[in-house]
């Protein structure tokens, strides 16, 4: 079976999507997966199962990009393809069937149109797939030793930022010795780009606590570190 599945630019609304995906997956065991997505959002699927290829859609002008997409699927018969991104241009592809995003229920939350796609009873979990080298280096990264605390300080957009000192006495609070993780090790996740609205917190945290990843991890590496 070959998928042909078109998501999202942003990292939120692509790591949503991956429960369709999954259920894709899950249900068919010989699947050949092709994603195309934005290049923000791209690493998160290069551990997929049965993955073949990434088509990542760098933004052109006049809408080229899209162009770009159908030239590169249209040599292919495609036994699905999930668009959920409505581009006309999958319209213009051999396939056996297609299932698209739906324009109504725009007071619907995402995940609720989503399911609509797949005509799902209920709303499919995200689900990140990881190789054997995001696990290595997260274990390298968060090394065994006692609780960590997981902090995500930044924001692509400043209104959705908490203010430094704000993070700094949330932390102070848990992990103080009557806090709900005495002790216990900081570790900082960010962006490279957003370092310099990161470094105040970074360097308040004591040496032996502090583990600072900003810039230091994938997407998928970071999701590893959590998990």
């Amino acid at each position: 079976m070959k998928l042909l599945f078109v998501t999202s630019t942003r990292v939120g609304d692509a790591i949503l999507s991956t429960g369709l995906l999954h259920r894709v997956i899950e249900n068919n065991a010989d699947v050949q997966v092709t994603v195309a997505c934005g290049p923000a959002a791209a690493p998160l699927f290069e551990a997929v199962p049965g993955l073949e290829r990434i088509i990542v859609l760098d933004k052109m002008l006049w809408s080229l990009h899209w162009l770009r997409l159908w030239l590169l699927c249209v040599p292919r018969f495609w036994d699905l393809v999930i668009d959920l991104r409505n581009a006309p241009v999958t319209y213009l592809l051999a396939r056996r069937q297609r299932r698209g995003m739906s324009r109504d229920g725009s007071d619907q939350r995402r995940v609720e149109r989503m399911t609509r796609v797949l005509d799902l009873e209920q709303t499919p979990a995200p689900k990140l797939w990881t190789a054997d080298k995001h696990v290595d280096f997260a274990r390298a990264a968060i090394p065994d030793g006692g609780p960590v605390l997981a902090v995500g300080p930044t924001a692509n957009w400043r209104a959705k930022t908490w203010r430094p000192e704000n993070f700094a006495a949330l932390i102070k609070r848990l992990t103080a010795d009557d806090g709900i993780l005495p002790g216990a090790r900081v570790a900082v996740f960010g962006r490279d780009d957003e370092r310099p609205m990161a470094l105040r917190l970074i360097s308040g945290i004591p040496d032996e606590r502090r583990i600072d990843l900003v810039g230091k991890l994938d997407l998928l590496t970071a999701y590893a570190c959590l998990a």
